[in-house]
């Protein structure tokens, strides 16, 4: 048995990474997953070790690798849009509500935030066979939910038996861990250990074993009312004191379309040098703010701590920033993917009627169309004119500061007005006397493009694209509407023509797009399937697609795991489903009272939130 902390290598490291599924970005945070950390103003106050475990009490307690802090005070931050959806962090279809989530239950591993490297969170140690094939998790002892109850195998267990694999809320993760037509045999060993089985090597496994753990004296009697009852518990209208928690803070109050206030958990399983429990600052605050033009207002005032910065506004910010009391974070490309989606459904409801009118039904089926849409599309003029030149343009599934890059497309193409006119009439396209496009039917080329309002970023590409296509001779319908909304239209009614959206990932491990591209994944966006849909349907190369994401994860060499990624971000460019648009810098603006920070290209500024303290 190999001892899982003690691989250092970085090709070891990549298969054992970040694998957290993708989750629908509202745009209102750029993403802090980041390994790109080049022309960066990045500055730590302490330098990070391993973690550390100590028993104290009769818990084996994780000691911080920050400096001492000091107690009290809160921390300020902001999101877009109507707030949080849900509590349930297996339910959770959004960044936000993920986010909440992660703070009310903990993993059983973390990702290091220098390197990478999965680190013991409320597990303790995990050792692997040499055969890649059994996982064996040891818990941390004495650890206790808020109410008293001790985290032990049990919850781990049913976690993964009664919850995941038993299809339980969102099936993302289900899904990812289907290994050559078989799931992870999950059992208990004793009080604090369980043992993973899996039918083969899996390159990801390591990573998805880290799964957020409900409590299993809670969740049992809500599993047992079945799948809807699960759906609509730890809905936001639940009283907080109701709520079982493991993670370093808890809600002590949430407001509809105002704020959501989170206050320190005392049990938290993490202290200090000095033996003092984690987390220092009283209250962690999110504030729901309209749009991004007023949570600039906010920072600006003092009622923020924490800022994404948007490209255009970075002069602002920067002149300012020597005489202010805040500093600013340049963390290098989002890793997050910026793009417009076709919607590609062919199909009808359970009532007989097309998700998607058959005449657009035949536009977005056809490839030059498509294709011209990606030439006409001016990335470039949205680089200097919406992100003020602090982004670069994306043309690959794979973000740009991904290790994984098909490096062959990221430098895509020039835009081409004419070649994208010459497409369009290839496949009988023309323009009438007035210069409007219609199909060779004589229909008038005219849709909708979606996305979620408030979001001035995504609005002003918008209105971009908008013109862009107005010289193909189409019209189109540019309609920001609300954000929930804008999720049931995608993940429900599929009553969409094209979206104007992005999704967040991991830069380090490609198989946390699997419910992206796999033909039955849970945001497979372009071409959604429900549950009662036939899959004779599936067009080849999503099929290729499908057989492309279950090669890659079976595969443990690095080089040829590239290769096979490689293949798959080909098809996409090919097929243009998706048009990728540009990645922004991460560029985020922190309190100077904000102590203890350690931003981090992999994981941002707020990732070790436990350790910071406030000091004026």
């Amino acid at each position: 048995m190999k001892k899982f902390r003690k691989i250092i290598f970085l090709t070891v490291i990549v298969l054992l990474l970040l694998v957290s599924c993708f989750r629908i970005d509202r745009g209102d945070k750029t993403s802090l997953n980041v390994i790109n950390n080049s022309s960066k103003e990045i500055s730590a106050e302490s330098v990070y070790l391993p973690y550390d475990t100590e028993l104290y009490n009769g818990v084996e307690y994780r000691l911080s690798r920050s400096n001492p802090g000091i107690y009290g005070g809160q921390i300020v931050t902001s999101t877009i849009g109507e707030g949080p959806k849900t509590f349930n962090p297996w339910t959770s279809k959004d960044a936000t509500s993920s986010q909440i989530a992660d703070m009310m239950y903990d993993s059983l591993f973390s990702t290091d935030p220098d390197t990478g490297e999965v680190i013991p969170a409320l597990a303790k140690e995990m050792s692997v066979s040499d055969d890649q094939k059994t996982y064996t998790v040891n818990l941390r002892k004495g650890v206790k939910w808020s109410d008293g109850v001790e985290i032990t195998a049990d919850d781990v267990v049913f976690t993964w038996n009664n919850i995941i694999l038993d299809g339980f809320g969102n099936t993302s993760l289900r899904d990812s861990v289907l290994i050559d037509g078989e799931y992870p045999k999950v059992k208990k060993i004793d009080k604090y250990t369980v043992e993973f089985k899996i039918k083969k090597p899996f390159a990801p496994f390591q990573r998805f074993i880290g799964s957020q753990i409900a409590p299993k004296h809670v969740f049992e009697n809500v599993v047992k009312k079945g799948k809807r009852y699960f759906d609509s518990y730890l809905s936001t209208t639940i009283n907080p004191k109701d709520i079982v928690y493991s993670g370093a803070f808890v809600i002590d109050e949430y407001v509809p379309a105002q704020r959501v206030v989170m206050k320190r958990n005392p049990n938290y399983y993490a202290m200090d040098s000095n033996k003092n429990l984690l987390p220092y600052i009283d209250k962690y605050v999110i504030l729901i703010v309209g749009d991004l033009n007023n949570e600039m207002l906010k920072f600006e005032s003092g009622e923020l701590d924490v800022i994404s910065v948007r490209g255009k506004d970075l002069p602002r910010f920067k002149a300012k920033e020597s005489k202010s009391d805040y500093k600013i974070y340049n963390l290098g490309p989002n890793t997050g993917t910026m793009f417009i989606a076709f919607n590609l459904n062919t199909r009808k409801d359970k009532n007989g009627n097309y998700y998607v009118n058959p005449i657009k039904q035949k536009w977005f089926n056809d490839i030059n169309f498509r294709e011209a849409i990606d030439y006409a599309i001016d990335r470039n003029a949205m680089v200097y004119n919406v992100a003020n030149g602090a982004a670069q343009p994306l043309y690959t599934a794979e973000s740009l500061s991904s290790i994984f890059l098909n490096e062959k497309l990221a430098s895509g193409h020039p835009r081409d007005i004419d070649y994208a006119v010459s497409l369009l009439k290839k496949s009988g396209f023309y323009l009438d006397k007035n210069g409007y496009l219609h199909d060779k039917e004589g229909n008038l080329v005219e849709f909708d493009l979606l996305t979620n309002a408030g979001q001035t970023e995504r609005e002003a590409i918008g209105v971009m694209v908008k013109e862009d296509l107005r010289e193909l001779g189409i019209k189109v319908n540019f309609k920001p509407i609300e954000f929930n909304s804008l999720v049931s239209k995608l993940m429900s009614s599929y009553d969409y023509d094209m979206v104007l959206m992005g999704l967040t990932g991991s830069p380090l491990e490609p198989h946390s797009g699997k419910n992206v591209w796999n033909s039955r994944g849970h945001l497979h966006l372009f071409n959604m399937r429900n549950q009662d849909d036939k899959d004779d349907d599936i067009l080849p190369w999503e099929k290729e697609l499908d057989d492309i994401i279950e090669q890659g994860a079976l595969e443990l060499d690095y080089e040829k795991r590239k290769l096979i990624y490689d293949k798959y971000q080909q098809i996409i460019y090919d097929q243009r489903p998706i048009i990728y648009l540009y990645s922004p810098l991460t560029i985020t603006a922190v309190r100077k009272k904000i102590k203890n920070l350690h931003p981090t290209a992999l994981s941002g500024t707020m990732h070790n939130l436990e350790e910071l303290y406030i000091k004026e």
